[in-house]
């Protein structure tokens, strides 16, 4: 039931985390803050298709 999906900065467009959910428990698209190393600070990431 676990995915793979990968999550971008919202600010640079950097995709740089891939990490897993689970689609029967968070159906949406989520969103996490974490760490930027091309703007070395914690910027808001979006999860991509």
């Amino acid at each position: 039931m676990r995915v793979k999906i990968t999550l971008a900065c919202t600010e640079t467009g950097d995709r740089n985390y891939i990490t897993t959910k689970n689609k029967r428990n968070n159906p949406d698209r989520i969103e996490l803050m974490k760490y930027s190393p091309r703007l070395k600070k914690h910027t808001l990431h979006r999860e991509t298709k």
